[in-house]
């Protein structure tokens, strides 16, 4: 558990890091405005591997789609939270929902509460939030005077962001504070929609909104199964890789860190896994090399950050001796989407699952 908890704070303080240096609340809703192909409206190539060029993973559609327009919450509701809290919720009113993610936000909106939400971090960028005073300060530092300002009347929040000392300030103000689990990947998606929904009082929204992610993921998962090769030795061997050039910070991400169970779900092989590397630590040629990735995994925020691809070859060198640098396959997605691991999962895997199968098409 000490271990699991170490690796989820590593994780956090490199994406605050990152998403605080090179990224703004704009990019996202820039991004998503866009829009992107969806998986079933393009021709995958015959062999992933021998594609070539860099592509962005950008999601077709990323409106909100709540699962009612009308909820109704079942206050006061008393829930044990992911520390072991118990907490009293009686108004649900003036809704905080903050994560290094964006994650939680995007849940509450999901729920059909999003006219609650009085704030937001850095992360929630989608369009639907964008016009929400932010309480983050610096990036992703959390102001307790911007919170207490909006005068919440719940705040729903992880480890993720801090200082932590901010979260029991504003606990002491009385203000009722639910932490749900901060660790994310594919497979816990539903169960974050239910402790969002738990401590809310919206409990069969939240069931509602639970089983319609999972039901998407699965189809999802099974649409890919069908382009991505069925030899698992024709596979795509997958890395993802966590940058940010000004700080030289370059970090593989390994077991724990959600990255390979989202590699796993796109139909690929996570190679962090099969050469044993744990958690989030600094990349090194030999385990570039060692890896030997078909493709590599970015946040947008990052390549950016190196100058894109030919800054990151020059930047890392070793990684032009990887098939993925030979062929120049790096894929990126926005940083506060691709291991956001919420009720946008389904949508994020196509994202991916067109810029790895189908590259390139219009």
């Amino acid at each position: 558990m000490r271990a699991r908890a170490t690796l989820l704070a590593t994780m956090a303080t490199l994406l605050v890091v990152l998403t605080t240096a090179c990224s703004g609340p704009g990019d996202a809703v820039a991004a998503e405005a866009d829009g992107g192909r969806r998986l079933a409206d393009v021709t995958p190539v015959d062999d992933p591997r021998v594609a070539t060029g860099p592509a962005t993973a950008v999601v077709a559609d990323a409106s909100v789609r709540p699962v009612t327009d009308d909820p109704d919450p079942r206050l006061p509701v008393t829930v044990t939270d992911a520390q072991g809290t118990e907490v009293t919720v009686d108004d649900v009113s003036r809704i905080l929902a903050l994560d290094v993610y964006g994650t939680l936000a995007r849940t509450v909106f999901e729920l059909g509460l999003g006219d609650r939400v009085v704030g937001r971090d850095l992360s929630s960028g989608f369009a639907e939030v964008a016009d929400r005073p932010l309480v983050t300060a610096g990036g992703h530092d959390l102001s307790a005077e911007a919170i207490l300002d909006l005068a919440p009347t719940v705040i729903v929040t992880d480890t993720t962001l801090g200082p932590w000392d901010v979260v029991l300030q504003v606990r002491e103000a009385g203000i009722p504070v639910v932490v749900v689990d901060s660790h994310r990947d594919v497979n816990g998606a539903p169960d974050l929609v239910r402790q969002v929904a738990a401590g809310l009082g919206v409990g069969a929204a939240g069931e509602e909104l639970a089983q319609r992610t999972q039901a998407e993921i699965e189809a999802k998962v099974a649409q890919i199964a069908q382009v991505a090769p069925a030899d698992p030795a024709d596979r795509l061997r997958i890395v993802f890789l966590y940058v940010r050039g000004q700080a030289g910070i370059y970090y593989m991400f390994g077991e724990g860190s959600g990255s390979g169970a989202l590699i796993e779900a796109l139909g690929g092989v996570d190679v962090a896994h099969e050469i044993g590397w744990r958690g989030m630590r600094p990349v090194n040629d030999e385990g570039l090399v060692a890896a030997s990735p078909d493709v590599i995994l970015m946040m947008t925020d990052g390549l950016t950050s190196v100058g894109g691809v030919d800054g990151l070859l020059d930047r890392l060198p070793a990684i032009a001796s990887t098939p993925a640098g030979e062929r120049r396959r790096i894929v990126d997605m926005e940083g506060s989407q691709v291991l956001s691991f919420g009720p946008t999962t389904a949508d994020v895997l196509d994202a991916l699952a067109v810029a790895l199968y189908a590259p390139g098409q219009p």
